[in-house]
């Protein structure tokens, strides 16, 4: 069975407002149905660690709850059961905040800019770009793979 990249980005966010939590979604079930390209973390330590500590989730029960394939509308659902009825805004807010305005140190930048097909010059900072670069660039290669 042929590898699926994710296609939700890290700036994507559904009716709850948080960035990454539909790209940690979209992660964990290609990865539960073993379809996650190699490379790609289902639940990593990088923004997707940012969100569930930002918001006050327990990565265990987060990754057991994903093991019945819910739809996303049932994960914010969960999610928002999980946090007590509510999700507040300053956490919202923060993790947003931080995922979005997060740059990647300039070694890293480069690198990804050069491996999907860029100089390395162009201005892209924002590491929520970068990785919206690399998965489109891995998404063209699933594409056009024979």
């Amino acid at each position: 069975m042929q590898k699926v990249p994710p296609v939700a980005p890290v700036a994507a966010k559904g009716p709850l407002g948080v960035v990454q939590l539909p790209r940690l979604w979209s992660k964990v079930l290609l990865d539960k149905k073993g379809l996650l390209p190699e490379g790609y973390s289902a639940c990593g330590q990088g923004f997707d660690r940012v969100v569930l500590e930002g918001l006050g989730l327990d990565r265990e029960r987060v990754l057991a709850f994903l093991d019945g394939l819910p739809t996303y509308p049932q994960f914010e659902a969960w999610v928002t059961k999980e946090l007590g009825g509510s999700v507040p805004q300053d956490k919202i807010q923060s993790v947003n905040d931080y995922i979005l305005g997060r740059e990647f140190p300039e070694e890293r930048r480069r690198q990804i800019l050069e491996s999907v097909g860029y100089t390395g010059d162009e201005d892209v900072r924002a590491g929520a770009a970068l990785n919206q670069l690399d998965d489109w660039a891995e998404f063209h290669r699933y594409l056009i793979k024979d």
